[in-house]
């Protein structure tokens, strides 16, 4: 066993970790959920992100209402995906990164740690620039300004990270709520019409067109990122010293999850809807920023700030929550950290160097998530034969449904995330 007090996860001087007594104290009811809110939170950020954005509003000024099952049903598979990976850190009291450094040989780890360094940096990339675009479009700021104060917030909100994850998690937490004002908003400009957007609800498609849209939303479902940083969250946020106490945890962090997860799904619809009902017969939006000025002349000037504050919020809580979980996999994958500024410096880089040189905004953000989907197998695999391991898990390990549902999301959203490359490269 790993000495926890120094291969904890966080960055500040905030004590992190408690026995399940001390985090239940002498609550009662309800609020002895409270010490176990906020990590579900984190991880969702990477469901509401600009690279949702994008494919949200096409898929609704495209087809309509016609793919709201499809965000439904990858926010179900993001639920599962995200409960494996809280409960493998409240089983183990490790990160998913550490499991794998420590269950395979070195070399494995080496190279995860490698391939994981690769999806930070395109993470940060769509969020990156996702957050000086909606500067740019709420402001009225030229890209290369706006690419400089998204730099100058994201060390800001870093600063929070360094205090405790505590203190990260309100921040988080108010971005996302940011985000859901701003499109509860959105919704009344745009006011959808009832029996077409209940019809939505229904599995269907038409056309090819229509399969390859829902494949990039199911493909972008579940980001690398999140799965690896959700475990660091929960693995010594609170202690459970048997089975009881494990089970205990893992109960209360479900429900922060559902919570969380419900809020990026209902996020995530009311993106494509709002956009369905704007734009869908005037025409296809491919872009963000014409998006921003589709709204601003469809419906209302309002209607497009708010557009663009919900880009804004959501790009720099996401970018946050990038630098987060690259710091869990340096220190799970191969032990070793760097000063979180230093490390935040360097992944703003290249997006800033893109946004200098001129090159499309919109472009690098389908990119970044096309260089996301070589990591997703990565992710995904060892945390499921983890979870369904006795010897690792113990009173936590899979049940055998929970084992096979999570193979078959596994497998679509690879076979998805391999198709989109095709599509990509080859078609």
């Amino acid at each position: 066993m790993m000495n926890k007090s120094t291969s904890s996860v966080r960055n500040g001087s905030e004590p992190q970790t408690k026995s399940f007594d001390e985090a239940i104290g002498q609550k009662k009811g309800w609020r002895q959920m409270l010490p176990f809110i906020g990590p579900a939170f984190i991880a969702a950020v990477a469901y509401i992100d600009p690279g949702n954005y994008a494919t949200n509003i096409q898929a609704g000024s495209q087809y309509g209402y016609l793919l709201l099952w499809v965000v439904v049903i990858s926010n179900l598979m993001a639920i599962v995906i995200q409960t494996l990976s809280a409960k493998i850190g409240i089983a183990t009291e490790h990160n998913l990164p550490e499991i794998i450094r420590n269950q395979w040989p070195k070399g494995v780890s080496v190279f995860y740690w490698i391939q994981g360094e690769i999806m930070i940096m395109a993470t940060d990339l769509a969020e990156f620039i996702g957050a000086a675009l909606g500067f740019h479009l709420v402001f009225g700021m030229p890209m290369i300004p706006a690419a400089i104060l998204t730099a100058i917030c994201a060390l800001l909100i870093l600063t929070f990270q360094v205090r405790g994850y505590r203190s990260l998690e309100m921040v988080i937490a108010m971005m996302v709520f940011i985000v859901v004002l701003a499109f509860s908003f959105e919704i009344f400009f745009s006011l959808p019409q009832f029996k077409p957007f209940v019809h939505g609800f229904v599995p269907q498609f038409q056309g090819t067109e229509s399969v390859l849209l829902a494949a990039g939303i199911l493909g972008a479902t579940v980001m690398p990122h999140a799965i690896y940083m959700h475990s660091g969250l929960t693995c010594r946020r609170v202690i459970g010293r048997n089975a009881s106490e494990k089970k205990k945890i893992f109960r209360f962090e479900l429900v922060d999850i559902l919570i969380a997860m419900i809020i990026a799904g209902v996020i995530n619809a009311i993106m494509l809807a709002v956009a369905g009902s704007t734009f869908f017969g005037k025409e296809v939006i491919d872009d963000l920023s014409v998006a921003f000025h589709g709204f601003s002349t469809y419906l209302a000037p309002a209607a497009g700030i708010l557009f663009g504050i919900g880009l804004l919020s959501a790009g720099l809580s996401s970018s946050s929550v990038g630098t987060l979980a690259g710091d869990i996999m340096m220190q799970g994958f191969i032990h070793k950290r760097i000063p979180v500024f230093i490390r935040r410096i360097c992944s703003m880089l290249p997006p800033l160097i893109l946004i200098i040189s001129g090159a499309n905004a919109t472009k690098a953000l389908v990119m970044s998530q096309v260089v996301l989907s070589f990591g997703i197998a990565l992710a995904i695999i060892p945390l499921i034969i983890f979870t369904s391991k006795k010897t690792i898990m113990g009173p936590l390990v899979n049940r055998k449904g929970t084992t096979l549902t999570a193979w078959g999301i596994a497998m679509i959203v690879i076979c998805l995330n391999v198709f989109l490359l095709y599509q990509t490269f080859f078609v």
